[in-house]
């Protein structure tokens, strides 16, 4: 069995009693060696050199309860008990330099003497795993019981009622960043899950990319309510679409200026980074800044610091940075249009949301929601007749929705069809001519396959040698598998039509070898996502 040891503060006032009458006080340092079931083999007494002779006395007392106890008294000389710095920096000396054997000792901290700030430091020191122990407290005796003690674990797991409380918090703040919306998509579930821990436990930035309309900024703002509930945050959130940020006027909008930084600059701006101090900061669309305003941001993330516009002087500020694209950085990268150091630095959690295609199953539950939100917003309750939901529901998982506007598409369909309801009941009828509607809207708004993509899978002599034909069909293929969340949905969406002529398809394998001819594998796409 291993050892036992204590390691904690001598207490100049609980355990200061030094007459005969001190064995009918309770001393929280002598009556943890007086249980029956707490056998101490080492204790570590830390004490200030001005307490030498009532460290000693206290030995000596433990000796005579604990014979097979072993005492050293070791000098803590502290000076200021109750400046944190100082306590926290001796403590930690002590620390790296103690020789812990862990195999064959357990330590504990005694946490009930010394200052509160020495108790405070030796919490943060075990919690770190700097002292590899667990915490001791000792309690007095009440109403003629004997005195107590506990010993107190900070694997927090360990305790069931904790961790059940932890887990339900966790699937609370998952709820809340789904808008309480009950995803069928296992992927998806998995990803707001894994934003949820990370926007709790990180001031780091977050970086979300997807298509345009797959939810990026209801997912910021919901992000920046959660963390303001647990009071993560006491500032604002504070967003801005980088596309709308042009020239000078990015600058100042971002940055701030002082009065005459430029002509029409009558007086001083604070800027957007300064309104975001001690919040959230989202920049939607981050692609689209330019490189001196790239550079300015990169700046403040770093160093918390930033010049306005015509002052020499640093202005500091500290915010949480979420940013949002729908544009491939790493690309733009390699174009010159973004700064390698920046996309590193906001890179370091990067979270994309798929688009309503790759996520079929959850429009039925998103329908629902988007059903509640328009009676909320228009105060008329509206609902689909059984028949138009399945009507729907067929249509809209079906491979001819594109949803090319993802969540977007999807709720001007809803309140496209609430308006026109008659008597406040969607119709298949009516959930017919929508249909029609999005067929329409998507047939004239498909672009052309961005042949620019080609750059991210093929060399530049490779893209020189294809003919136009060839450039434009791939291109139209990678756009589809970047879209996809899978080979097979690839395959579903590129033969649509001539797999409902055959009895038996293999899509995927037929866009595999498609792939296959340019040396793509489907593992490059999720490199580049």
């Amino acid at each position: 069995m291993r050892k036992t040891v204590v390691i904690g503060f001598l207490g100049n006032k609980l355990d200061a009693s030094l007459g005969v009458d001190r064995w009918e006080r309770w001393r929280p340092t002598v009556s943890l060696c007086q249980h029956e079931d707490l056998l101490i083999d080492r204790f570590e007494l830390l004490h200030d050199p001005r307490d030498a002779e009532l460290a000693r006395r206290v030995a000596g007392d433990i000796v005579s309860v604990s014979p097979e106890t072993r005492f050293h008294l070791r000098l803590m000389g502290l000076n200021d008990p109750w400046d944190f710095a100082d306590v926290y920096a001796k403590l930690h000396q002590f620390a790296t330099s103690y020789p812990f054997d862990t195999q064959n000792e357990e330590y504990l901290i005694h946490i009930t003497t010394g200052s509160h700030v020495a108790q405070i430091c030796l919490y943060l020191l075990t919690e770190s795993r700097h002292l590899p122990g667990r915490l001791l407290q000792a309690g007095p005796p009440r109403r003629g019981s004997a005195a107590t003690y506990s010993v107190i674990d900070l694997d927090l797991t360990k305790y069931d009622q904790l961790a059940a409380r932890f887990r339900q918090e966790h699937r609370e703040g998952a709820s809340f960043l789904k808008q309480g919306i009950e995803t069928r998509n296992r992927a998806f579930n998995i990803l707001m899950d894994e934003i949820e821990h990370v926007a709790t436990h990180s001031t780091e930035p977050l970086l979300l990319t997807g298509p345009t309309g797959s939810g990026k900024t209801q997912l910021a703002r919901r992000v920046y309510e959660l963390k303001h509930r647990r009071h993560q945050l006491a500032g604002e959130m504070v967003e801005v679409n980088c596309a709308t940020l042009r020239g000078d006027g990015a600058m100042s909008a971002l940055f701030g200026h002082v009065k005459g930084a430029f002509t029409g600059a009558m007086s001083a701006r604070g800027g957007l980074l300064k309104r975001a101090d001690g919040g959230l900061l989202f920049l939607d669309e981050i692609g689209e800044l330019g490189g001196d305003e790239q550079a300015m941001l990169l700046r403040a993330i770093e160093e918390g610091t930033f010049l306005p516009m015509g002052s020499d002087r640093p202005m500091k500020v500290s915010f949480q940075l979420l940013a949002g694209t729908n544009a491939d950085l790493a690309t733009r990268v390699r174009d010159g249009r973004f700064r390698e150091d920046l996309l590193a630095r906001i890179n370091l959690w990067s979270f994309r949301l798929p688009g309503l295609r790759e996520r079929r199953e959850d429009i039925e539950p998103n329908l629902a929601y988007e059903l509640a939100f328009y009676t909320e917003r228009s105060g008329t309750r509206v609902t689909l007749s059984q028949q138009a939901r399945t009507a729907f529901l067929h249509f809209a998982a079906s491979e001819g929705a594109r949803w090319n506007g993802n969540f977007r598409d999807l709720r001007a369909a809803v309140t496209r069809m609430a308006t026109l309801a008659s008597g406040g009941r969607i119709t298949v009828s009516d959930v017919g001519d929508e249909i029609a509607r999005l067929r329409e809207q998507w047939r004239e708004t498909t672009p052309v396959a961005d042949e620019s993509r080609l750059s991210a899978f093929l060399d530049a002599r490779t893209l020189d040698e294809l003919d136009p034909f060839d450039r434009r069909q791939l291109a139209h293929v990678v756009e589809i598998c970047m879209q996809s969340g899978s080979l097979s949905d690839a395959g579903r969406r590129l033969f649509e039509k001539s797999r409902l002529k055959k009895t038996t398809s293999n899509d995927s394998d037929r866009v595999r070898k498609y792939l296959q001819r340019f040396g793509i594998s489907w593992g490059d796409f999720r490199s580049v996502h």
